[in-house]
């Protein structure tokens, strides 16, 4: 089975691929030509799941899925949530939505917050949703080299570690894109 994975972001498909079985052979958007940005401006995550997966179906016909995935912490009122990428500006640079988050968090006690991935799968002409969320808090500094995105300031709950600490096999083990996944291997396997 082929199926495109609506990315152009080589992070996410590594941890994506690393995730899928043999029989599953996955594309990125490069890998179909898919050259240009899908504009993702739904007010949601699923939304903007959605948009992506559909782009690629109605474009370039192939079966897909694509994932959108937010932090949300709770003493800024789930931001960044929907424009985690985007958080610091439209350059979507990670260092700098890093620091910003960092800077709002400064005077808070409450630094609770969680990852939430959607992952909407066009397959055979019908849509799915899958969730994967992952509880953790964030921490006063960046620490870890691994990982992507605000990974060095995200210690899921339950562990001594950020995600930028972590082996990609443990984080995404526990971590809301694996668990989103896991979700969505479980229907391709039905």
């Amino acid at each position: 089975m082929t199926l495109v994975f609506a990315t152009h972001n080589a992070n996410k498909l590594k941890e994506i691929q690393a995730l899928m079985p043999e029989y599953i052979q996955l594309k990125s958007l490069t890998d179909i030509g898919c050259n240009e940005d899908i504009i993702e401006d739904a007010p949601t995550i699923e939304g903007n799941a959605l948009i992506k997966a559909r782009y690629v179906k109605e474009k370039y016909g192939f079966d897909c899925f694509a994932d959108d995935t937010g932090l949300e912490v709770k003493a800024l009122n789930g931001e960044p949530g929907v424009y985690s990428a985007r958080y610091a500006g439209e350059q979507k640079n990670a260092e700098d939505n890093t620091q910003k988050l960092l800077a709002e968090l400064k005077a808070k006690t409450d630094r609770s917050a969680q990852f939430k991935t959607v992952i909407a799968l066009i397959l055979n002409g019908k849509e799915q949703l899958f969730e994967g969320i992952c509880k953790g808090t964030i921490t006063k500094e960046k620490t870890g080299d691994a990982g992507f995105g605000y990974d060095p300031v995200f210690k899921p709950e339950g562990f001594p570690l950020t995600f930028a600490e972590m082996p990609l096999s443990e984080k995404n083990k526990i971590g809301h894109r694996g668990k989103a996944t896991q979700k969505l291997l479980d229907y391709l396997k039905k």
